[in-house]
């Protein structure tokens, strides 16, 4: 086999294998979509709210913490892109510490999974958001999202935020 030959075998066999990669890793994303889409629903554990442990409550809380003085900064016109920003790295570095520490049943690990999938969804709008308003939206969309928190989970102390102006 000569040089040419070589180098065009060797293009065919690249080409084949990177188009089977393409090909295959959408496929898995899309399972895995579908499965972590099937499991995270909200519900209440019999009727009950679900258990918490103490990484949960110290992430939740300090998210909280965060919303509130972001809510104040939206009453008072002064939520701007620093503040966005700002409330975005608390509440994703919040998350991280959660999902690294929390240790819940199966089943209320399957709820937690929807609350972080809108707290994450409110984090995009409030990053993104080029508008004030949009900005504002995502804030208050955040603090729903917290009073779905405390409608399914059993966390002691747990104050809601008022998002009325």
């Amino acid at each position: 086999m000569n040089h040419r030959s070589i180098t065009r075998l060797l293009t065919i066999s690249a080409v084949a294998i990177l188009t089977h990669v393409l090909t295959a890793f959408p496929a898995a994303a899309a399972d895995t979509h579908r499965h972590d889409g099937h499991a995270a629903v909200l519900k209440l554990n019999q009727g009950a709210k679900w258990q918490t442990d103490a990484p949960l409550r110290t992430g939740m809380e300090t998210i909280r913490q965060a919303v509130g003085q972001a809510i104040a900064d939206v009453h008072s016109h002064r939520f701007d892109a620093a503040h966005s920003r700002s409330l975005a790295e608390t509440v994703n570095k919040q998350v991280g510490y959660i999902v690294q520490n929390c240790k819940l049943q199966p089943e209320a690990d399957d709820v937690l999974h929807a609350i972080i999938a809108d707290i994450g969804q409110s984090v995009d709008v409030i990053s993104a958001g080029s508008a004030p308003t949009e900005r504002e939206q995502g804030v208050v969309r955040l603090a729903r999202t917290l009073d779905d928190y405390a409608a399914h989970f059993d966390h002691p102390g747990w104050k809601g935020l008022d998002t009325r102006h």
